[in-house]
């Protein structure tokens, strides 16, 4: 009786740790391509995609990117038990909503004909819900990737609809406002074939670039080699521009070391947002002698494609994949074409040094400090009107301040002159007891304020002005020493001056007495002289702005088999 008390006792003890010791076990993801990776509030959330058995899921985890971590050791976070969307794959998804604080998911493959055509949720409240969309009439598509302008408006280009029955690629830009909630339809005219796993990525002048994909439903690739095996894959010879702004389309052609032709890759935005980084994807056999890699670059400013120097441990390739760019690094997700056993699901690529990315496996949250932040890309297309409107408008702008200027030195001058002669005709006509009056002498206000700000002293010197044109008068004033200030009116005695006016071409030579010069005529002296420095400092400042705006206007100028292959 004593031994059966004793293994009830012990079990009873030993049911309760086991279960304890379940529920604390790390969360491991199911997930293994076609998911979406949403970056919102340091956070990374997963959602959906397929597992290796080529099955779709519901898993939705996020990985906290606010902390150091290391790739070998990821402490995902589950949320699924409040997950409401129905297992699917190849869905969209981006950060939008009035607070740009929440998950818009669009489309992807299900089984599910409850699953709605549009989820969000909120990151702040941990609410996922089917939000009422009012606008055009739209389809479930998948095999798209969503942009989101920086006015909160999804773009949602081509991509395979008709998923359950005879699908197909169309040619349309849907456009979901994520603040307002309403659906509306893009221009397609000069628009690129339909396609559909191509790369994408937003400019900074909020233009989106497409490239390459595939235009066949069906296509497939290997899971191991990633090759395409059936099907088709685009060419990057070739990139295409839709401008957010003007709803149109442009095209430019690549030069430089072109990478073979591929879809299912991932694009982002380098941290200059001067060039645009790819990674991966299924690709087709490059032509003999080609040397293939799964990075390359292209220059914004003249589309030039080029391998980047790269160092660290370098990864297998990855297809189907996602990368979103957090703090300094390309944060690649989960994909196909690697062993989880082996290689992390987790990539990381330091891409804040243009002139050498580096792969590494520890996350550092800290802002890279030889990073800029994006700027418009040099060669941006059809800017060359707008420019040339706004450089001819600010050289108007110009052209009008300066003749403004011009009248309003005119008008001085005169006004000036007026005062010459009207004081030469009260020096000849004073009284002679009066004794010889000086003829008025200009000062530089800079010769002022210095006698002023060393009023204490008992000792100061006011530097003499060699040449000082003011319209059309040269000025010779003697340097001045060993005069005493007090109550911030400095008594000054006059040196010898010269005026040299061209218009009367005479020159008036007055010798003065030692007698002081009034305070009331020195602070007239005073006063004309500040006018005049706030009246040129005005002009200054004023061309100065039009200069630099005129640089800023210039600057200113992206079903399914699983043997040996996954289709995509």
């Amino acid at each position: 009786m004593s031994r059966n008390f004793l293994v009830c006792f012990t079990l009873l003890w030993i049911l309760p740790l086991i279960e304890v010791n379940c529920q604390l076990a790390p969360f491991k993801p199911s997930v293994n391509f076609y998911h979406t990776a949403t970056f919102i509030d340091n956070k990374l959330y997963i959602l959906g995609g397929h597992d290796l058995n080529d099955n779709p899921l519901n898993e939705f985890f996020y990985l906290d990117v606010s902390v150091p971590f290391s790739t070998q050791e990821l402490s995902w976070q589950d949320l699924s038990n409040i997950n409401v969307v129905p297992p699917h794959s190849a869905a969209a998804s981006v950060k939008g909503g009035a607070n740009n604080d929440t998950l818009f998911l669009y489309g992807g493959i299900t089984y599910d004909q409850t699953m709605a055509l549009v989820y969000t949720f909120d990151s702040r409240s941990i609410v996922w819900s089917i939000p009422k969309i009012a606008g055009v009439n739209t389809v479930r598509k998948y095999g798209l990737t969503a942009v989101i302008n920086d006015n909160g408006r999804m773009y949602l280009w081509s991509g395979i609809n008709g998923i359950n029955d005879s699908p197909y690629i169309s040619n349309e830009m849907f456009i979901l406002d994520t603040i307002n909630l309403n659906w509306s339809r893009g221009s397609i005219v000069n628009a690129p074939f339909a396609r559909g796993d191509y790369g994408t990525a937003l400019l900074p002048n909020n233009k989106i670039i497409y490239m390459s994909g595939t235009y066949e439903f069906n296509s497939a690739c290997n899971s191991v080699t990633l090759k395409v095996v059936s099907g088709s894959a685009l060419t990057l010879s070739e990139v295409y521009i839709y401008d957010t702004i003007n709803d149109n389309w442009d095209t430019k052609i690549t030069s430089g070391k072109i990478p073979s032709y591929r879809s299912a890759f991932s694009t982002v935005l380098g941290l200059d947002g001067q060039r645009i980084i790819i990674y991966g994807g299924c690709f087709i056999n490059p032509e003999p002698g080609y040397l293939d890699t799964s990075l390359y670059v292209l220059d914004l400013n003249n589309y030039n494609w080029h391998i980047p120097k790269i160092s660290g441990k370098i990864p297998k390739p990855r297809g189907m994949h996602k990368a979103n760019v957090i703090g300094k690094y390309m944060v690649i997700s989960f994909g196909l074409g690697y062993n989880k056993t082996v290689e992390s699901d987790i990539l990381l690529l330091d891409i804040s040094n243009n002139d050498e990315y580096i792969w590494t496996t520890t996350f550092d949250p800290s802002v890279p400090k030889n990073s800029t932040m994006p700027s418009p890309p040099l060669s941006s297309s059809n800017n060359s009107n707008n420019i040339t409107g706004i450089v001819f408008g600010s050289i108007l702008s110009g052209i009008l301040l300066l003749v403004g200027s011009f009248l309003i030195y005119k008008w001085n001058k005169n006004k000036r002159k007026q005062k010459t002669i009207n004081e030469n005709e009260n020096y000849h006509n004073d009284d002679a007891s009066q004794g010889e009056k000086e003829v008025p002498i200009e000062r530089n206000i800079h010769d002022y304020e210095q006698a002023i700000d060393n009023n204490n002293e008992q000792e100061y010197q006011i530097q003499p002005i060699m040449t000082n044109d003011y319209h059309g008068q040269e000025i010779i004033v003697q340097t001045l020493q060993n005069e005493n200030i007090t109550n911030h009116e400095p008594i000054v005695t006059p040196a010898p001056a010269v005026i040299n006016t061209n218009n009367y071409e005479q020159e008036a030579i007055s010798t003065p007495n030692n007698n002081r010069m009034s305070t009331q005529i020195f602070k007239d002296e005073i006063l004309q002289a500040i006018k005049q420095e706030i009246g040129q400092n005005l002009k200054n400042e004023i061309l100065q702005a039009v200069r630099e705006e005129n640089f800023k206007n210039f600057n200113i100028i992206k079903n399914n088999t699983r043997q040996d292959y996954c289709r995509f």
